[in-house]
């Protein structure tokens, strides 16, 4: 959120530090559908008003993809960060395979990753071991990421439902303002972590 709220203030002409006025503020619409309407977040700043258009028109994801559909753009992908822990096996693929500045960003990301920093959560602790973008705890330009399999599910004790995950990421979509990293979304994977 950091760059959006620096962007925004250098748009309405008072950047930081200068004071934005109050009452001055800009309208910022953000696509979150009904079935993901416990993400959708006012801003934390009086510079900037949240908008839900999505919530507002009572559409889901469902309404959203017939819509996109209609206009000739069913296969617009879902939101979510370029370096997402997030990302199932395919969504690995899909950037390695058809963008290599992309993939070379994420996998310098990984690597950038690996000992986290002073501030690596919320509270401000030190990461404790080492960080992965891939649950396989291998560097991402290494990890398994062509497939998963039965091998891997027979070795891993996971079930079809939990290899659909490690192929094809978690359900939701991401953005900044609502990261599906939320603690209570989360379960553990075959790998004894947060998936």
């Amino acid at each position: 959120m950091k760059p959006i709220k620096q962007k925004v203030r250098e748009l309405l002409g008072y950047p930081y530090p200068t004071r934005v006025p109050k009452g001055v503020f800009v309208e910022q619409w953000v696509g979150i559908s009904t079935d993901e309407f416990h993400r959708a977040k006012d801003a934390d700043v009086k510079y900037m008003r949240n908008r839900h258009p999505l919530l507002d028109m009572s559409w889901s994801r469902a309404d959203c993809i017939r819509y996109l559909t209609s206009l000739g753009l069913a296969d617009t992908p879902k939101s979510s960060c370029l370096g997402c822990p997030f990302h199932g096996n395919a969504q690995w693929r899909h950037i390695r395979d058809t963008s290599a500045s992309e993939w070379a960003d994420v996998v310098e990301f990984d690597q950038a990753i690996r000992q986290g920093n002073a501030r690596a959560n919320a509270s401000g602790s030190r990461l404790l071991g080492e960080a992965f973008l891939h649950r396989s705890r291998v560097p991402l330009s290494q990890a398994p990421i062509d497939h998963v399999t039965a091998a891997e599910r027979a070795s891993l004790q996971i079930s079809l439902d939990e290899a659909d995950v490690l192929e094809n990421g978690v359900e939701d979509g991401c953005s900044p303002w609502a990261c599906r990293g939320d603690a209570d979304a989360l379960t553990q994977d075959g790998f004894g972590l947060a998936t």
